[in-house]
């Protein structure tokens, strides 16, 4: 019961019952200064009146106590899945709950943190975002601390105080002797040229303070190309040489020694990806004609290309009166360019080119070997291609996948995809490609050939072949049968997807990785797994998974477009994951490279040591004995006001709150009713009675 006294004046206007009250106030007190007779008994008279008009009125409160709010913590972070962490979590839980529960003051909010799926919230240890969520609807005065159990590897906990002015109490898992060896990059480039030596570093730490020798296998890709011999606790400087375009894994793994937590951390990835450089093309054109500079502009625009490109305006039998020093050509380098420098160039173009005694007959079979031995070679063909001086009628016929007819079909057509160019990937998507007729323009000219090799991918009129694709030994070889291309160029009938078309093709004759026929790849997206197979099958089947714990898992594989399969899984595993279909094998990484959850696993009390401190709670750990199996030991609780101490040797204090809910109100009058009107008759008869003698 809370009682209490409040005024409701039966005037309700202030100055009004100034108006009345003072001056009859004046005449009393002047009568007491005065000590007239009768002048005690005016005053009562003028205080039962006054009394009377304030109308005093005693409350009495009926309030029900709230109860202070406790949050209860629990690390379910995958760093507590190590060694005896988890028991030793779950008998902490299921103590303080039984023993919070003895307390009727105490709401108690228990928040599992570190279980999420979301991989942000996966690679660190954020109990101070789960606190501050689990106090998000409660006013500060009614908090009455926290207590969190936790390995104490928390990575989201202030330098000071948190937002709460109530005790933190953590609880450590683990025990205070645990050992542990970990690797990790230093310096890791996320980029680095193919074939070309990227400079790493790295360093093992031990917390046992280790400085001996260790050593360190590296691997790219999966494959093992290196063991290092590192010293632990210093920096090692690492090279490795990038084997390809795109995404491309390190690897560091050191073995596990005995005694360890965990050989999460004995592995350390960096993701690099290869970037090739500028790719060499010669352009080698022939006569004059309409499309000659549309394969100069096309490749001069691309980034990626550095372009020699030569022109054959004058042969060698060409006389005429022109002075030598008036001409404005220079000669052609043949020997430079096919024999002395031919390996580096990543790609030859022979545009609407015939032989016409420019090149010696013997360099056309140094072109096929340098095919041979991994080079790539494209023909542009025109009329020439099926004439007499026709380069086929060369060495280089060895390297051609189709010979010439002698026929030109002078024809209107539509550039069509046959079934393998839906799936292949140079001519799979064209812009345009999915209706009939195709929504681009018409060429006129096809060239006819005989027993074609390798892939058709286009055809033209007659259903002709009009793209040939092919491998020959290393290499590989690009045939186009038509010199029309350039009205796509030039907008005729709308044009068409020249500059897609063009470039995939030159990218895939110099072995672009996202051209392959036959390509596995695998990516991780959040904690997700995503699988995507290139093939010119109908159906590659399912994919073979090795998790990082070694578990196997089967995906199939749903066909997304022609060529294309895709598959997923969710995981909650963090690390490389092996995939594999056929004969083709990838790597990914799931999850956030080097996570902080794993890169330092030993259990501390230091990270929280300050805003317990700060709030006047206490770090502890849970169990004393170093051996695994130890016994958890739980503090007392005990409720405390805000101003006392909220911890000891053994136990751990919780603030009790104040605050309370009003349930009901009574009202008692002092001068209401017929107890009121008898006082007030009773001191004005008494001053009458006065008065009158």
């Amino acid at each position: 019961m809370n009682w209490s006294i409040s005024f409701e004046p039966l005037i309700s206007s202030w100055p009004l019952l100034a108006l009345v009250l003072v001056p009859l106030a004046l005449l009393a007190l002047v009568g007491l200064w005065f000590r007239q007779r009768g002048g005690v008994l005016r005053f009562v008279a003028l205080l039962a009146l006054a009394a009377a008009l304030f109308n005093p009125v005693f409350l009495n409160e009926e309030r029900e106590p709230l109860k202070s709010v406790v949050a209860l913590i629990v690390d379910r972070s995958q760093s507590q899945d190590i060694g005896d962490r988890t028991r030793q979590t779950d008998e902490a839980l299921a103590g303080l709950q039984q023993r919070l529960g003895r307390f009727k003051q105490f709401d108690v909010r228990v928040v599992e943190a570190g279980k999420s799926e979301a991989a942000e919230e996966r690679t660190e240890t954020r109990l101070f975002g789960a606190l501050e969520g689990a106090f998000r609807d409660v006013p500060p005065s009614r908090i009455g601390g926290a207590i969190m159990v936790t390995d104490g590897e928390v990575h989201d906990a202030p330098p000071g105080a948190p937002d709460f002015n109530a005790p933190l109490h953590a609880l450590i898992t683990g025990n205070d002797h645990e050992k542990d060896r970990r690797i990790r990059f230093e310096n890791a480039p996320r980029f680095g040229l193919v074939g070309k030596p990227l400079d790493m570093t790295y360093r093992v730490i031990s917390t046992e303070n280790e400085t001996g020798p260790v050593d360190v296998r590296v691997s790219v890709n999966g494959e093992q190309v290196a063991v290092e011999h590192a010293t632990v606790g210093q920096a090692m400087p690492l090279q490795v040489t990038i084997p390809g375009a795109g995404r491309n894994i390190i690897e560091l793994a050191i073995d596990r020694e005995p005694g360890e937590l965990t050989d999460t951390n004995n592995r350390a990835i960096a993701l690099v990806d290869g970037i090739r450089e500028n790719l060499r093309v010669l352009l080698v054109s022939g006569e004059p004609h309409a499309g000659e500079r549309t394969w100069r502009n096309l490749l001069k625009s691309d980034a990626s290309v550095d372009l020699v490109h030569f022109t054959i305006l004058r042969p060698p039998e060409k006389q005429d009166g022109t002075p030598i020093n008036e001409l404005s050509l220079i000669a052609f380098p043949t020997r430079e360019l096919f024999v002395e420098k031919i390996k580096d160039f990543d790609l030859i173009i022979f545009d609407r080119y015939q032989h016409r005694d420019v090149l010696p007959i013997l360099y056309y079979d140094y072109i096929s070997e340098y095919v041979e031995k991994g080079g790539a070679l494209l023909i542009a063909a025109g009329p020439e291609y099926a004439g007499e001086s026709s380069i086929a009628r060369t060495p280089l016929m060895s390297a051609l996948p189709a010979m010439p007819t002698g026929e030109v079909v002078d024809k209107a057509f539509y550039p069509r995809l046959t079934d393998l160019g839906q799936r292949h990937p140079v001519t799979r998507g064209l812009d345009g490609s999915a209706t009939e007729p195709p929504h681009w323009s018409r060429w006129f000219r096809t060239i006819g050939v005989q027993n074609p090799q390798g892939e058709v991918v286009m055809k033209g009129a007659d259903n002709r072949p009009l793209l040939l694709l092919d491998r020959k030994g290393e290499g590989r070889v690009g045939m186009l049968l038509s010199d029309q291309g350039w009205l796509w160029a030039r907008g005729f009938e709308g044009g068409g997807p020249h500059v897609q078309l063009y470039r995939r093709i030159a990218h895939w004759l110099m072995k672009e990785p996202e051209l392959e026929e036959e390509r596995l790849t695998a990516d991780g997206r959040g904690m997700v797994l995503e699988i995507r197979r290139q093939t010119m099958a109908d159906d590659p089947g399912p994919a073979q998974i090795i998790t990082p714990s070694g578990k196997t898992l089967t995906v199939k594989l749903e066909k997304s477009e022609p060529g294309v399969f895709l598959g997923s899984v969710e995981t909650n595993e963090i690390g490389l994951f092996q995939v594999a279909n056929g004969d083709l094998t990838a790597l990914a990484h799931v999850g956030p490279v080097n996570a902080p959850e794993f890169s330092d696993v030993i259990s501390t009390e230091n990270r929280l040591k300050a805003p317990a401190e700060a709030t006047g709670g206490s770090v502890r750990r849970l169990a004393s004995s170093s051996a695994l199996g130890g016994d958890v030991t739980l503090p007392s609780i005990v409720p405390v006001r805000s101003a006392g101490e909220a911890s000891g040797s053994d136990w751990i204090g919780l603030r009790t709150t104040d605050d309370s809910v009003l349930k009901a109100v009574s009202r008692v009058p002092l001068f209401g009713g017929f107890l009121g009107l008898g006082l007030l008759l009773l001191a004005m008869g008494s001053m009458w009675y006065r008065e009158g003698r």
